[in-house]
């Protein structure tokens, strides 16, 4: 029978999978479609129609036009995309709930950073979701529509305050991931409030014999460009939990703000190029200078909140487990076995940073990072790696019964 640990566990690896699996459908279709409506030949007169392109894919050919408005008649077949967004969103919510609410005492707020209570965190990380969506479609919508550049300045603003403010509360992990999540809502509030109704409008108005406002479909492009630009920096922001070199530093919200610049670098050059306007190739040389200062920032030394303070209280469920019986034995081992790696100071060769930014020193760190200890070293043998500090079946097993001792206790 399978303990709660290890249900969530695969719980949280079937959601993980199907998110990427959406985000790929969502990343996917949308690159394409800005490539294609950038590579549309537009040379001749095509009525109604603003362009074509020719393309070949798996064997056939395929022509496509596209319409500035809509066609005379509307179409027996439309397809709608539009569930790839929705489906990467819930499931990143759910990821979101699953890891980072359900383990906000690991994940999620920084008892170095603050002595929040953990629903406080939670409540914060729900909220300030809608934040992002609320201010910048209020920018929008007040006349900076008509000024992009500007209103691209003004988001880019919005969410480096943003990633800095996360910075204040949440650990290194949460911040990025809250970062992106909070872009990843912009993303999809776009396509949920602006562009699928301003679309169903427009069929709407065809359906009844009316020439459907072309307004409708310059304020989607509007939105729909800026989910391109944003696109590849909530990759690297979701990506970001696995490295501690991006997340395991003081530096790590500028570490973040210089990514949204890249992701701009990136998109201007193959939208640039899609479109035939050129090939600049000056945004490889900015993107890798970019990516050299990420790096120069992510060796800086991790910042204490509070330098006099030689250990953090413990609550909730690392209490139970620093408090349990077989704990100073499960301690011994984790620092006979593990601490050579994560340690502030890591001594094994090869090794600079502690991996995942996870430290397990002291008592406290090894009674917080509990459950991972139990599923990483007790319940399989993904730690040590190759197992290089030769950790024994005994010790595995004393692990898996000191977690499953207080869990089930």
């Amino acid at each position: 029978m399978y303990d709660w640990a290890v249900i969530e566990a695969w719980l949280e690896f079937a959601v993980r999978w199907t998110h990427v699996i959406t985000a790929i459908a969502w990343i996917g279709s949308s690159f394409y479609f800005i490539a294609l409506d950038l590579g549309l030949r537009r040379d001749r007169d095509m009525g109604m129609a603003d362009g074509e392109e020719w393309q070949v894919h798996g064997g056939g050919f395929y022509h496509i036009q596209k319409y500035l408005v809509a066609p005379e008649a509307m179409p027996e077949h439309l397809t709608w995309f539009k569930w790839e967004s929705y489906s990467t969103w819930l499931s990143g919510a759910a990821m979101l709930i699953l890891v980072y609410w359900l383990g906000a005492e690991l994940y999620l707020v920084d008892p170095e950073k603050t002595d929040m209570s953990l629903w406080l965190g939670v409540l914060i990380s729900a909220v300030s979701l809608t934040i992002g969506w609320l201010v910048y479609d209020y920018l929008c919508k007040s006349g900076l529509g008509e000024r992009p550049t500007l209103l691209m300045v003004l988001l880019f603003g919005l969410l480096v305050v943003m990633g800095w403010g996360y910075n204040q509360i949440f650990t290194g992990r949460a911040m990025m991931l809250h970062l992106g999540a909070f872009t990843a809502t912009i993303m999809t509030a776009n396509v949920f409030f602006i562009i699928m109704p301003n679309q169903r409008i427009v069929v709407a108005d065809l359906k009844a014999g009316r020439k459907p406002d072309p307004k409708y479909g310059k304020i989607a492009k509007l939105r729909s460009t800026h989910n391109n630009y944003l696109t590849l920096p909530v990759i690297f922001l979701m990506l970001s939990n696995h490295y501690p070199l991006a997340f395991a530093t003081q530096w790590n919200w500028i570490i973040a703000a210089l990514v949204f610049l890249m992701g701009v670098t990136i998109r201007h050059y193959f939208n640039s190029l899609h479109a035939r306007k050129g090939n600049p190739h000056w945004t490889w040389l900015v993107t890798l200078l970019l990516f050299i200062a990420c790096a120069w920032l992510s060796t800086g030394p991790q910042f204490r909140w509070d330098e006099d303070a030689e250990e953090v209280e413990l609550k909730g469920a690392a209490l139970r487990f620093a408090q349990a019986e077989a704990f100073e034995e499960v301690h011994s081992i984790v620092m006979g076995r593990c601490s050579m790696c994560h340690a502030a100071e890591p001594f094994y060769e090869g090794i600079l940073w502690p991996p995942k930014g996870v430290e397990l020193e002291t008592e406290a760190q090894v009674a917080r990072y509990a459950r991972m200890i139990y599923l990483q070293a007790g319940r399989t043998h993904a730690m040590p790696p190759a197992n290089v500090s030769y950790m024994e079946p005994e010790e595995r097993a004393k692990i898996v019964e000191w977690y499953e001792a207080v869990t089930r206790g």
